[in-house]
């Protein structure tokens, strides 16, 4: 009897042993997928905090949170069944539709390069700033309709990432995803239209360094906004390059990426410098790819969009 509870201990410790492996498996599977989407979060923090520009101060914090609610919801409730479900029938599609993905982050950094060159970068057509109730719903509605796209890549990204893990595993890896995501994106976005506010109130109470501090961030945050856009227009072109190499190389189209494969050997066995040279070369490869494809794109739609009117 004792020999058999000694044993029954045993198994339940080394099963608790073995879920804690697959925890920790799943814990940085889900740091993996993330990180593969940063380029597309950079743009989705840069985005967003123009939406709450020209609205009551009180209400920036309150309308975020809906926001951030209707992000979470794009990608609990709609695009993790989706992907899951294409992921198990048709994994080949997941590539196609991550490329799709990949071409639209290249036609968005194009678009606002193209925009910005010619003074008409309008920055995603936010609603005009209206007041109440209704003002407020249309920030919300706009907000959450641009952030499903995001979303989409960003779920799409982590997906390629882990489908090599077993089904329940991969749901779970990305909805630690979907909530890590939207958690560190809205956070920083709350922390970047408060900031101002922060600041105004340093200069008005508080000592003369807290004051010049103060001013600082009153004058900075136009400033990081701007930095944002950049970047993450930056991080667009090379993200949505990156994935159109990697996805036609997978699909069988090898000759754009062993181009990229050239030039990294190229400069490999450089020393200490070797591993960031290949990794600064593959990323102005993608973008300069994503740079082409979105000028492409942009021009498509462009034509298109004449031709219809």
């Amino acid at each position: 009897m004792a020999g058999g509870l000694v044993g029954l201990l045993d198994d339940v410790a080394a099963l608790a042993k073995l879920a804690a492996a697959s925890i920790d498996d799943v814990g940085a599977a889900a740091g993996k997928a993330s990180m593969k989407a940063a380029g597309v979060v950079v743009d989705d923090t840069a985005v967003t905090p123009a939406y709450v520009q020209g609205l009551a101060a009180d209400r920036e914090l309150p309308i975020i949170k809906r926001i951030a609610a209707g992000s979470l919801r794009n990608k609990l409730v709609v695009i993790l069944p989706a992907a899951l479900l294409l992921s198990a029938v048709a994994s080949t599609l997941v590539e196609i539709i991550l490329m799709c993905g990949g071409t639209y982050l290249c036609y968005e950094g194009a678009h606002k390069i193209v925009g910005a060159v010619k003074g008409t970068d309008h920055d995603h057509d936010l609603p005009a700033p209206m007041q109440g109730a209704d003002a407020e719903q249309a920030t919300v509605s706009g907000a959450i309709r641009t952030d499903f796209i995001l979303s989409a890549e960003i779920m799409v990204i982590a997906l390629k990432e882990v489908l090599d893990e077993a089904l329940l595993a991969r749901a779970l890896i990305l909805v630690i995803v979907a909530l890590l995501i939207t958690a560190a994106v809205y956070g920083v976005v709350a922390l970047i239209v408060k900031m101002d506010d922060v600041g105004l109130g340093m200069t008005r109470r508080g000592s003369r360094p807290a004051r010049g501090a103060g001013r600082l961030l009153v004058t900075g945050m136009p400033r990081l906004l701007a930095a944002l856009s950049t970047i993450g227009t930056t991080a667009m072109l090379w993200v949505g390059g990156h994935i159109l190499l990697v996805g036609a190389d997978e699909l069988g189209w090898h000759g754009p990426y062993a181009i990229v494969h050239d030039l990294e050997s190229a400069v490999h066995g450089t020393g200490s410098l070797s591993g960031g040279l290949e990794w600064a070369v593959n990323t102005a490869a993608s973008a300069v790819v994503g740079l082409v494809v979105g000028l492409v794109a942009t021009r498509i739609v462009s034509r298109a969009t004449r031709s219809s009117h």
